[in-house]
């Protein structure tokens, strides 16, 4: 038995064109993996890039600051080292948000993709 959205997506297939028809199949939903690669495809791939790497050298230094952090004895060190770790840590959690917003842009643009293509189609029904 067929869903709703596959009966629906099957009436805007008929009204298409094959090229049409081609990108609609195109903008179907990712997975996760998808997503992740597709960020490094664009006009950002290299700021992406980077951020990753910034993450994997800040990942880095949370985990020397961590480590110095239960080997230190006087408290004045004990309080650098702890606030070193919270802001490598911070960083590493803002470059991660950094890159599921990309994710989730590109998630949205497809939905818009297919919402102009519907339309089209509507009005492509409604002049015929």
């Amino acid at each position: 038995m067929k869903s709703k959205m596959e009966e629906i997506d099957e009436l805007i297939k008929e009204t298409l064109s094959i090229e049409e028809a081609a990108f609609y199949d195109s903008l179907e939903e990712q997975n996760v993996f998808e997503m992740l690669f597709g960020l490094y495809k664009g006009k950002n791939a290299w700021f992406l890039i980077i951020a990753n790497i910034l993450t994997f050298v800040f990942l880095g230094l949370f985990v020397y600051s961590l480590i110095q952090f239960f080997q230190v004895e006087s408290v004045e060190a004990l309080v650098k080292w702890a606030f070193g770790s919270v802001m490598f840590f911070v960083n590493i959690c803002m470059l991660k948000i950094y890159a599921w917003m990309q994710m989730d842009k590109g998630a949205i643009l497809r939905e818009m993709k297919r919402l102009e293509l519907q339309v089209m189609s509507l009005s492509g029904k409604i002049n015929s």
